[in-house]
């Protein structure tokens, strides 16, 4: 790993105070700071000799100071359906997923925002993984540009671009790492820089009060509540934060949300459990919670993982699940599990390393009992 101070994750005021910093002064810093942006945003460079409108020694004085390098790729794997997972590492220990979706007409890059997580959500495998640390807005809006990299898709204000959407629903809770997620989408939703529009932006939490105004107010993009369960005393055991923010008060949030309505609604991503939340009770009682809530509904078939302690419900029972909700007025759309065969689909993203580090520790105590047992 390069020891040298990245430019990634910097927007223009960081920029300016990385040029004043390496002894640029006066007028050029604002103009040195918007050519470095377009080339660090609008086309993806991946070093300084590639910036051909600024002077060679500039660039050899940037390229001593600085690095443009993303987070390393330590594993890809493609899914028989077209999604990608990358396991990606910015430094020793700090190693994260992001997952690109495919779709007819659009492609959906699935952003972490933490190593780790702290919520313990029992359907997460994410959950099982403990906290690390925050990503920096470097690593979070690196896992932007090294999809773009992959799938040439550069310049990001150019036509047909294959990442359309970003969600943040990867590993971990976003509103935990509100400042360094506010700048990154801020690079990212910059239409002189990385250029996604706000509405192709959602923020997935799982229901950090607190948080939610502020979010609406400073970052403003779309925003998806993982909910999963309709009443307190079921969330309170399969999404524990509830337990501090009930249901009540994060509903309350939600029809407080900056900007909410018809157009702009809320999303409610609601993970299918067997025996656990998918009653045709649990459907009317969903119903009923979010009236008044300009809102869609996610239907998520669970995606099993290692150890898992729930299954996913019968398919007949998710629709009757999904009609209710429908006759109700809501779009509820299944949502058709992908990536399933890497381990990359909703609530399974660990990074693989740590599975690999736990095995590896497993088999050296192995090791050195039988080591230590008499001949």
């Amino acid at each position: 790993m390069s020891t040298q101070a990245s430019l990634i994750g910097l927007d223009s005021e960081g920029l300016a105070a990385a040029l004043r910093e390496a002894g640029v002064e006066g007028k050029a810093v604002a103009m040195r700071a918007r050519q470095l942006s377009n080339w660090i945003y609008v086309h993806g460079a991946r070093d300084f000799a590639a910036m051909t409108n600024l002077a060679k020694d500039f660039r050899g004085s940037m390229a001593e100071r600085f690095t443009l390098a993303r987070p390393e790729i330590v594993t890809e794997q493609i899914s028989n359906d077209g999604t990608r997972k990358w396991l990606l590492r910015s430094g020793p220990g700090i190693e994260f997923e992001t997952v690109f979706i495919p779709e007819p007409g659009r492609g959906t890059l699935c952003v972490s925002s933490q190593v780790g997580c702290t919520l313990n959500c029992r359907f997460c495998h994410t959950g099982t993984q403990k906290l690390v640390r925050n990503l920096t807005p470097g690593e979070i809006v690196g896992q932007l540009m090294v999809a773009r990299d992959a799938l040439g898709d550069w310049p990001s204000t150019g036509e047909n671009r294959r990442v359309t959407n970003v969600v943040m629903m990867g590993m971990g809770e976003p509103l935990y790492n509100f400042e360094n997620v506010k700048v990154a989408l801020g690079l990212v939703t910059d239409g002189d820089g990385l250029a996604l529009s706000r509405r192709r932006v959602t923020l997935s939490t799982a229901g950090v009060v607190p948080m939610i105004k502020r979010a609406g107010e400073e970052i403003g993009s779309s925003l998806a509540i993982s909910l999963h369960a309709a009443r307190d005393e079921v969330r309170d055991i399969i999404v524990p934060l509830n337990k501090k923010y009930p249901l009540g008060e994060l509903l309350q949030a939600c029809r407080d949300y900056p900007g909410v309505s018809n157009a702009r609604r809320i999303t409610f991503e609601y993970v299918m459990l067997k025996g656990v939340n998918d009653s045709l009770v649990d459907a009317r009682e969903l119903v009923r919670v979010i009236r008044g809530i300009p809102a869609k509904i996610n239907l998520i078939p669970f995606n099993p993982w290692p150890g898992a302690p729930y299954e996913c419900s019968d398919w007949a029972q998710i629709e009757k699940f999904a009609e209710i909700v429908n006759r109700a007025g809501y779009a509820s759309p299944v949502r058709t599990p992908r990536g399933r065969d890497i381990m990359a689909a909703c609530g399974q993203l660990k990074s693989e390393s740590i599975k690999e580090r736990a095995s590896t520790r497993h088999a050296e105590l192995r090791s050195a009992e039988l080591a230590r047992m008499p001949g």
